[in-house]
C-alpha cells in the first residue's frame, strides 16, 4: 500500500503517465489490437438484485466500455467494447458470476465483430 496520499502521489508520477490518465479510458485502449464489439442479454433472475450496478463496477475493474439496462422483460441487455481479451473475460463474468443476488441462466451474445475504434469513453448504466 502506498503511504503517500493520492494527490501527492498524482504530482510525483510520471508525466506521461499522467498524459494517458487524463486521454481517458477509450484513449489508451484504441492503441489495442485487436478491438471487439459484442452485445449481450442475460435471462435469470437478474433485476432487483443489483446487476446493472455490478456489471458497471466489473466492467470498470476489468476496462471495458459500453453499457447495460434493464428490459421491459425481466432481462438484462446491454454493449461491451474493448480488447478481445478483456471483452471475453466480461463474457464470462456475464455469463458466470453476475451480482451476489443474482441467478443467470442463460446470456446471449450477439453482433460479436471486431471494431477499429470504441464507440464509448466510458461504462454506464442506462435507464
Amino acid at each position: 500500500m502506498c503511504a503517500l496520499p493520492l494527490a501527492a502521489a498524482a504530482v510525483t508520477a510520471p508525466r506521461t503517465q499522467l498524459r494517458l490518465f487524463g486521454r481517458g479510458l477509450a484513449a489508451a485502449m484504441s492503441t489495442a489490437r485487436p478491438l471487439k464489439s459484442v452485445d449481450y442479454e442475460v435471462f435469470g433472475r437478474v433485476q432487483g438484485v443489483c446487476f446493472r450496478m455490478y456489471t458497471e463496477d466489473e466492467a470498470r475493474k476489468i476496462g471495458v466500455v459500453g453499457w447495460v439496462k434493464n428490459t421491459s422483460k425481466g432481462t438484462v441487455t446491454g454493449q461491451v467494447q474493448g480488447p478481445e481479451e478483456k471483452v471475453n473475460s466480461m463474457k464470462s463474468w456475464l455469463s458466470n458470476v453476475g451480482s451476489p443476488s443474482s441467478r443467470i441462466d442463460r446470456t446471449n451474445f450477439s453482433n460479436e465483430k471486431t471494431i477499429s475504434k470504441l464507440e464509448y469513453s466510458n461504462f454506464n448504466i442506462r435507464y
